[in-house]
């Protein structure tokens, strides 16, 4: 009996609405809009968030990355020859590093010496990567498929004059030739390539600069870069020469595992001995795990801000549907009395306007998520930004929409159950 007369509430419900279709679907626009906007924001701001993990996970989260960093302040000019900038790592700061770091299992030195490239009739300008046969392991680069190989242990023992292209230096050089065993000139040196990389991302601290283009690298033994360019960097911008000397612009610690209890004392035992044996802070101690860990956090306030900003939507669209409900029982207060009359209680009168809201605010929430799902997809196609659709945004939209319908229609279903049957008859 109880489920009969339910199930005859919500027929009755659902022929009112069916009875204004276009108010009704004008009414559902809020919350369609809104459920939208919640899903799309949080995809889009999921997707970047993922981005940038991927980005920071590719620096290892078992790795610490040490890198010099020019003091402010510091020049060298053509001026007074004697004049040269020295700051950053030493060779000094790697052997304490591999004596008393004992969680640390590999080291991977490096420096970067900038340099203009020729092959035949092309050139450009390139980044000169000096550095071990370990980095092919922990900087993220890989070899492109049947391009030749890497450095090799013994290119540093008999320091080989051989070079490994990153993608762009290749595809600049070389854009009609296999690039593998050609003779290609560094500055005024000649080396050999024997292997092209794959296309990589530009990921802070590997490879040259905070944030540059690694495609634009050339790897060659660090013992040969210091043989043929020597320990001293020109650099000469709008005829002003200055002269830095810098031994390692950066060393890759790699750790045993990448457990927080095992990560966090060894960063802050490098800190502690940098600082030991520098009177200046030329030098920066970059943890991916820290990293990471504080996108979480960001990740997690980005969430709320979006989530609240697209809430304001839902909240316009429920007082919309408060609004035509409040107008809908003005018009149908005839009708309510007409029903208290023939006997309904006030739980029908309330359970009848009830589902109209409910049934307005779910149907919206359908079509919102439907609506929400397409956006991101159409902004990754058109834009190339990564999305990402989670279950929790599209569980958390929809179960606002469906709080919506039935918290602001809680009012308008209480007054019309508590108007005088009497009065309402008399009313024209």
């Amino acid at each position: 009996m109880i489920a009969f007369r339910l199930r005859r509430i919500i027929v009755l419900g659902v022929r009112s609405l069916a009875l204004h279709k276009l108010r009704s679907v004008l009414t559902a626009l809020g919350i369609i809009f809104g459920v939208s906007s919640v899903i799309s924001m949080l995809s889009i701001g999921e997707g970047a968030n993922y981005e940038a993990q991927q980005e920071i996970k590719k620096l290892g989260s078992h790795n610490i990355i040490l890198r010099s960093v020019k003091v402010s302040g510091k020049t060298g000019s053509d001026t007074e020859q004697t004049d040269v900038v020295a700051y950053g790592l030493t060779w000094k700061d790697y052997e304490r590093i591999r004596e008393t770091i004992h969680t640390a299992t590999v080291l991977v030195p490096m420096r970067v010496v900038p340099e203009d490239s020729r092959f035949g009739r092309q050139s450009m300008e390139v980044r000169i990567v000096g550095t071990e046969p370990e980095y092919l392991k922990l900087g993220n680069v890989k070899l492109a498929s049947g391009r030749g190989r890497f450095i090799v242990p013994d290119d540093v023992t008999r320091i080989r004059p051989v070079a490994v292209l990153g993608a762009h230096v290749a595809r600049s050089l070389f854009p009609t030739q296999d690039p593998l065993y050609q003779q290609l000139r560094l500055g005024e040196f000649y080396f050999k390539v024997v292997g092209v990389l794959d296309e990589t991302g530009a990921a802070t601290g590997t490879g040259g600069s905070q944030g540059e283009d690694r495609n634009r690298d050339v790897y060659v033994p660090l013992v040969t870069m210091n043989k043929r360019f020597g320990e001293m960097t020109v650099r000469v911008v709008s005829g002003t020469r200055s002269m830095e000397k810098v031994e390692l612009h950066q060393i890759i610690v790699s750790l045993e595992s990448d457990e927080e209890r095992v990560v966090a004392p060894t960063a802050k035992s490098l800190r502690h001995t940098l600082a030991r044996y520098h009177n200046e802070e030329d030098y920066e101690v970059m943890v991916p795990l820290e990293l990471l860990q504080q996108k979480e956090r960001t990740k997690r306030i980005f969430n709320i801000v979006l989530g609240s900003i697209a809430a304001i939507s839902l909240l316009v669209g429920g007082i919309g549907i408060m609004n035509i409900m409040l107008a809908s029982i003005t018009e149908r207060t005839r009708e309510i009395g007409i029903r208290r009359a023939l006997g309904a209680k006030r739980r029908d009168i309330v359970t009848q306007f009830l589902v109209e809201t409910v049934v307005l605010s779910t149907l919206g929430g359908f079509f919102g998520i439907a609506l929400g799902v397409a956006i991101p997809y159409v902004v990754e196609a058109t834009s190339g930004m990564k999305t990402i659709v989670t279950l929790y945004s599209l569980v958390l939209s929809f179960g606002i929409s469906a709080a919506v319908g039935v918290i602001f229609g809680l009012y308008p279903a209480s007054r019309a159950a508590a108007m005088d049957p009497i009065e309402a008859l008399r009313r024209e």
